[in-house]
């Protein structure tokens, strides 16, 4: 973990809660999870937590909080009661939690909440910048802030931005049910690391990304603009030592002595949740109620300890969950139990760590079933304590934390029969077996624990940062856009090789709307007009429609990737090595996936086809593609061709013919003194490759690449070819937004 630089921590909610007792003011620690983890950062050196305190503070008072949370290295926002309704009570939890823990019926989306979401991030944000400077860690927290990471990067474009999204994030279909889906994604996407706790959410985020915002990029990474953006998964964890010595302590040795006690030394089931409509009350309740039921041999033998901790219950949603639950809870008690005993033991409210812990031990099955969670720290916190490896957690298959902790006996909450069954099946495991599952898991949860979860996210921020800085060391500043010029200048001859879709023109939704604008036009009528230049353009077109639209100009043309070539003045020749044969054969399988695919068509040329699936729906096209590049992947091994992977489209050619070859045939023309080959995608890398070290090799677009500098568009492209026809001697080209590829 990086030590060396100031970490400033921003949640909704700082590790403290205020209270006011007899009139005073007191300061009560956080057991939460995230509380606990970070404890031992924030008060470290000069590191910082930002956050709100819990409660809305008078005026008068808000200067001495201020002063007696600065000795904790806290630093309080101050929220007004309308801004705790709108912001947090409303569009927070009204809004986001129940949209993107798949409860969309449950969402309310209003206007004027959204504008106080929309303040209160702006008002966290100042508070970074009031403090921070470039060299600096930023580690926001959570759905509340999701503006946040934007909002600072604006201001300080060099700082080191992580953000850590604590629930789950939902897919694309559920996301886009935001009327401020876009602004919400693109203030996360303002962080450098976007954490996430399973894999699951990572997908959706880069989904949303992509289909949203236009944001690409290639597996966990995506390209904003000119910066890397890391997007991983990062489960958090809880303190194991912490949960284990305090299993072990005597205190909670004696609580758990007392519980076997009051509950008859039957064996004993336990959950323990916040009342929330996500955490699947309602349906364990119901898989417990049909279990005994079925299994009359179990009244009498087994109690069932629910703690509920109190939660939101003046809200109506909330409401109605408590009183179906107390419902619920009378009629089984009432209906199954007898004199002496009672199926379910019911508390609202919260219990102190010490007689928790003691429920964990003292408990034979663990019910941790929600609808949706984000991870759910209660199923490791039970692992973490069952000190004698004797116990079995049930796990819904919705928590995150079902993917680490494999060896839990998993449920489908929604499955009411299995779920029973499940439960059923957890009383009456092996001991033997009980044993093996639970020490598999504290190996996992003694390992991935909290202290790890920071490290790695914290590393992954220095890594990150310094693979942007690798890609800004050598971009092009003055000095070295002053050497280029100089270079261009002063050559006497240069070799201009160029794609065309891409990199001179936008990509249209239609090939063929591609054509060439009268600004490009004069930008390569000036290019070739000068004597020292040889412009060639190098491109994956089929040649018909290079000549018809470029044909008039005196350049050099390589097309369908070298199949075709054209000196200028000169008519077009073929490599007539090439075989066709194999045509018929694919086009019949592209075919299929056309008529799978809508939107996708197939382009012919003369020696190769093109599967195009720009205008297929989002992720369906990008879906065909892979299944088309598996299905024929063999046959065109097997006949000497090649699939390449371009901008929305595959294409099918001789393996033989490429870029880098048909490039070198002018390089060996003459002796050139100043070489540049500028391209967009896969196609170009085989050119960029063939050109000599000293060569200017330029990538559209920040992907990783073999040139050796990039620019974001088409646009800086056209730039870049206007500055150097128009630099003289005594010019210079000192603002091109050149920047290097790693």
């Amino acid at each position: 973990m990086n030590q060396n630089k100031r970490i400033i921590i921003v949640s909704n909610r700082l590790p403290v809660k205020l209270t006011w007792k007899d009139g005073a003011i007191t300061y009560q620690t956080s057991e939460g999870g995230l509380a606990t983890g970070l404890s031992t950062i924030y008060k470290q050196n000069q590191n910082l937590w930002i956050g709100w305190p819990g409660s809305a503070v008078a005026e008068e008072d808000q200067s001495k909080v201020k002063t007696d949370l600065a000795l904790q290295n806290l630093s309080p926002i101050f929220l007004t009661q309308q801004e705790i309704n709108d912001f947090y009570e409303g569009f927070s939890n009204e809004t986001l939690w129940p949209l993107f823990h798949y409860f969309p019926t449950y969402a309310s989306y209003h206007p004027e909440q959204w504008e106080v979401y929309q303040s209160v991030n702006k008002k966290f944000a100042e508070a970074v910048l009031k403090i921070a400077t470039k060299d600096d860690i930023i580690w926001v927290h959570d759905y509340q802030l999701m503006l946040v990471p934007q909002m600072v990067r604006h201001e300080l474009p060099e700082v080191n931005i992580g953000f850590f999204n604590h629930i789950p994030f939902p897919s694309y279909e559920i996301f886009r049910l935001l009327p401020w889906r876009k602004e919400l994604l693109c203030g996360v996407l303002g962080a450098d690391v976007i954490g996430f706790q399973t894999y699951d959410d990572v997908r959706h985020f880069i989904s949303a990304a992509n289909r949203l915002a236009g944001i690409n990029g290639s597996v966990n990474e995506l390209n904003v603009k000119d910066r890397v953006v890391s997007v991983d998964a990062f489960p958090i964890s809880i303190d194991y030592k912490k949960y284990r010595q305090l299993a072990e302590q005597s205190m909670t040795r004696r609580n758990e002595k007392k519980l076997h006690k009051l509950t008859n030394n039957n064996k004993l089931i336990i959950s323990i949740d916040r009342l929330d409509y996500s955490k699947g009350i309602i349906h364990r309740l119901e898989a417990f109620s049909l279990m005994l039921e079925r299994y009359p041999e179990l009244r009498g033998k087994i109690v069932y300890i629910q703690l509920v901790v109190p939660s939101r219950d003046n809200v109506p949603k909330y409401k109605e969950i408590k009183e179906e639950m107390n419902r619920m809870v009378s009629e089984i008690n009432g209906r199954f139990g007898m004199l002496g005993w009672q199926p379910i033991q019911h508390f609202y409210r919260s219990f102190s760590p010490t007689l928790l812990s003691a429920l964990y031990r003292a408990a034979d099955v663990a019910l941790v079933t929600p609808m949706r969670d984000g991870m759910n720290l209660v199923s490791k916190e039970y692992v973490a304590s069952k000190t004698d490896q004797k116990g079995v957690l049930v796990l819904s298959e919705m928590a995150g934390a079902s993917r680490e902790l494999s060896e839990a006996v998993m449920v489908n909450p929604n499955d009411i029969w299995n779920f029973c069954e499940t439960i059923y099946q957890a009383l009456n495991m092996p001991e033997d077996e009980q044993k093996r599952r639970m020490t598999a898991m504290q190996q996992t949860v003694s390992r991935f624990d909290i202290n790890n979860w920071v490290t790695n996210f914290i590393d992954k921020l220095a890594e990150v940062k310094l693979r942007q800085m690798s890609l800004a060391t050598r971009v092009i500043n003055p000095s070295i856009a002053q050497k280029i010029a100089i270079s261009y200048v002063h050559s006497a001859k240069r070799l201009l090789l160029l794609d065309y879709d891409g990199t001179l023109v936008p990509f249209q939704q239609q090939t063929k709307d591609a054509k060439p604008d009268d600004q490009l036009i004069h930008i390569l009528e000036s290019l070739s007009a000068d004597p020292h230049n040889h412009v060639v353009i190098v491109s994956g077109r089929d040649y018909e429609t290079l000549e018809g639209w470029l044909g008039h100009l005196p350049i050099d043309f390589i097309a369908e990737h070298g199949a075709w070539y054209k000196e200028h003045g000169k008519a077009w020749k073929n490599r007539r090595d090439l075989n066709v044969d194999w045509k018929k054969e694919v086009e019949n399988v592209l075919s299929v996936y056309v008529n799978r695919t809508p939107g996708a068509y197939i382009e012919e040329k003369s020696y190769s086809l093109a599967w195009h699936y720009r205008n297929a729906q989002a992720g369906l096209g990008e879906l065909r593609a892979h299944e088309l590049a598996d299905d024929i992947r063999h046959f065109v091994a097997d006949r000497g061709l090649q699939i390449l992977e371009g901008d929305k489209v595959l294409e099918i050619k001789n393996l033989n013919v490429n870029k880098g070859r048909a490039s070198k045939r002018w390089l060996e023309k003459e002796l050139y003194d100043f070489i540049m080959a500028i391209g967009d995608d896969y196609t170009d890398e085989d050119m960029f490759k063939a050109m000599p070290q000293d060569a200017i090799t330029i990538k559209v677009g920040s992907n990783v690449s073999a040139a050796t500098y990039f620019l974001n568009s088409y646009k800086e492209v056209r730039g870049l070819l206007s500055e150097m026809y128009h630099t003289t001697a005594s010019e210079t080209m000192l603002n091109l937004p050149l920047k290097e590829v790693s």
